[in-house]
């Protein structure tokens, strides 16, 4: 549990909060995007990176509650450059209109942090046919990420400067579905486990950083990929889940993090200058941890990567 965790390499640990490892670090200049940013770990990372000078552009499906998020933060930090634009990553066609939109701003892009997900669902199929968590929290992203590659890349290329792309997956991809993923029976209700989807599609997260490290290597870019484990926060992302809600209510602190606590290795892996040139590894605690053997499989990733890429035509 992350209340017995040591400080790592990185000098960090799971106490640390997203300000305490970026201090000091300036970001002026550089330009993030960061879905889910309205509430929990996203709506925090916005506001640390915003902090460090980041223009941060929140993507979003409430854009009533992001203009309330955007307005607190607007109010705490006077230089923050902060703007929000709509954004379902259950459907395809949002992805498309977003990153459309994005790509015609003109604006730079060094950051994309995908960070919103949701958790534990009844089985639900998106507008596109397809398995709710496994759209939302994998499928989407690795559209939205497609879409903006070719920007990032001029970024890189323009600024001098190294693009960064952080996966938010989760200790629970290590279980999985026992084939970790699903491929014949992505959108099949029998045998669906709310809990098993979850750790598929965060499976699927850092399946997918890991091949797009190889990829981006191998074209040769100055740009990242890593997945990060944020720990175990007490955040939105539960309320499907009764069970650890009131383990939640009863012990509270003593077996999550707080939402400060749980950006930090977002915020670490986005900014820190030690984690330069680091790509296609998976972090816990500001630290490069362990994921589990299924997510270091290439095969399997190369797989997913063409499973995906037919599913969003």
């Amino acid at each position: 549990m992350w209340l017995f965790s040591r400080k790592g390499s990185s000098g960090f640990s799971g106490y640390s909060t997203a300000e305490e490892v970026t201090q000091e670090i300036i970001g002026n200049g550089l330009t993030a995007i960061v879905t889910g940013a309205t509430s929990g770990i996203g709506a925090e990372t916005a506001r640390v990176l915003a902090l460090r000078g980041v223009h941060v552009i929140m993507a979003v499906r409430n854009m009533a509650a992001a203009r309330d998020v955007k307005e607190v933060m607007e109010r705490d930090i006077p230089s923050a450059k902060i703007d929000a634009m709509e954004l379902d990553l259950s459907s395809m066609a949002s992805v498309r209109k977003f990153a459309s939109e994005f790509n015609s701003s003109g604006l730079p892009l060094n950051l994309l942090i995908n960070n919103a997900g949701i958790m534990a669902t009844p089985f639900m199929l998106s507008k596109d046919g397809i398995e709710l968590q496994f759209a939302t929290n994998h499928l989407g992203h690795f559209l939205l990420t497609n879409l903006l590659l070719e920007r990032m890349k001029r970024t890189a290329l323009d600024s001098n400067r190294e693009g960064r792309i952080i996966n938010v997956s989760s200790r629970r991809h290590q279980l999985s579905y026992p084939e970790g993923i699903r491929f014949g029976k992505i959108n099949d209700p029998t045998g669906y486990h709310s809990l098993s989807a979850y750790g598929q599609s965060k499976l699927a997260n850092v399946l997918h950083a890991n091949e797009l490290a190889r990829r981006l290597k191998e074209d040769g870019v100055e740009i990242t990929a890593n997945s990060v484990h944020p720990g175990v926060v007490d955040t939105d992302i539960f309320r499907h889940h009764s069970l650890f809600r009131g383990l939640v209510n009863l012990v509270g602190q003593l077996i999550v993090k707080s939402v400060q606590q749980g950006a930090a290795t977002t915020c670490y892996v986005a900014l820190h200058p030690n984690v330069k040139g680091v790509c296609g590894k998976y972090f816990g605690d500001c630290d490069i941890t362990k994921a589990s053997s299924q997510s270091n499989d290439a095969d399997l990733a190369r797989k997913l990567w063409d499973f995906s890429t037919d599913l969003v035509k």
